[in-house]
C-alpha cells in the first residue's frame, strides 16, 4: 500500500514495485489513469491510511505501508519477524544519506530500537487482523507513531528491523531541518494524546527540558531544539491538524 499526496513519484514507485512482484496498491492525491491507483483527496496520511483498507483483499495477511518518494532495498527479511505471533507491526529504520537528517537517526535509531518512542512509515508491516483493530486513524501529523502506539496498547510487539532496507531524502538546511521537526514532533505529541504507554507520556512530558542538552552538538543540535520546541507549543495551541 503506497502513499502518495501526488503522483510525482508514482511512475517511478510502480516500476519498483513490479520488480519485487509484490501486489500494490497506490493512494493517490491526484488523479491517475491506472488500475492499481486510487484518488483520493489529500487530507494527510493518516485518512489515506484509513481508506486504504477499502481495497486490501481478504486473504492478505501482512500489509506493507510504503512512502512514494522511497527506494525500497530490500523487503523479504523484515516479513521474517512475524514468524513470532505477539509481533503486530514491523518498520524499517530509514536510510538517509545526507544532510541532518543523517545525524539524527544515527543517534536516534538505537535509542528507538529499545525504547519504542516513534515509528517510521517510510516501510512498515502490520498485520492484517492489528490494522483493523487500530484503524481507524485520528488526524495526526505522526501516523506511524499514532498506529504504533495503538499496536503497542493492543499489546502486541513492535520491531525495528536490524537494517535499513529504505532509502529516502530528508532536508537539506538547517532552517529545513528546524521546520520539519517542528512538525514531526507535533504529530508525536498528537500521537501520545490519543493514547499511548505511560514511560511514553513521560518522555514526552520532560522531553522540551531533556531537548537542551542537544546544544551540546553545536548548530544541528541548536535547530533541533528549537524545532522541538516548536512542535511542543503548537501542540499546547490545540493543533490537531493531520496534513502538512
Amino acid at each position: 500500500m503506497v502513499l502518495a499526496r501526488d503522483k510525482r513519484f508514482v511512475k517511478k514507485k510502480i516500476e519498483e514495485l513490479e520488480k519485487f512482484k509484490i501486489p500494490y496498491i497506490i493512494i493517490c492525491g491526484e488523479n491517475m489513469n491506472h488500475p492499481n491507483v486510487k484518488y483520493r483527496f489529500p487530507k494527510g496520511k493518516y485518512d489515506a491510511i484509513n481508506y486504504s483498507i477499502n481495497f486490501i483483499p481478504k486473504d492478505v495477511d501482512i500489509i506493507i505501508f510504503n512512502d512514494v518518494d522511497t527506494r525500497i532495498l530490500c523487503i523479504h527479511a523484515m516479513l521474517k519477524h512475524f514468524d513470532r505471533e505477539d509481533v503486530g507491526m514491523v518498520y524499517s529504520p530509514e536510510l538517509v544519506v545526507r544532510g541532518p537528517q543523517s545525524l539524527f537517526f544515527k543517534i536516534f535509531n538505537p535509542v528507538r530500537k529499545r525504547i519504542p518512542l516513534a515509528a517510521s512509515g517510510e516501510l512498515l508491516m502490520i498485520r492484517r487482523r492489528v490494522l483493523e483493530k487500530v484503524l481507524p486513524l485520528k488526524p495526526c501529523k505522526a501516523e506511524d507513531t499514532h498506529m504504533m502506539f495503538k499496536v503497542l496498547n493492543l499489546g502486541y510487539k513492535v520491531v525495528q528491523h536490524n537494517k535499513y532496507c529504505v532509502l529516502t531524502i530528508r532536508t537539506a538546511s538547517l532552517l529545513e531541518e528546524e521546520k520539519y521537526k517542528a512538525r514531526t514532533v507535533l504529530g508525536i505529541y498528537q500521537a501520545v494524546s490519543y493514547g499511548s504507554p505511560v514511560y511514553v507520556k513521560v518522555f514526552y512530558t520532560l522531553l522540551p527540558f531533556i531537548s537542551v542538552i542537544l546544544i551540546l552538538l553545536g548548530k544541528v543540535g541548536y535547530y533541533w531544539l528549537k524545532g522541538i520546541i516548536k512542535g511542543f507549543v503548537s501542540r499546547l495551541k490545540g493543533d490537531f491538524s493531520g496534513k502538512w
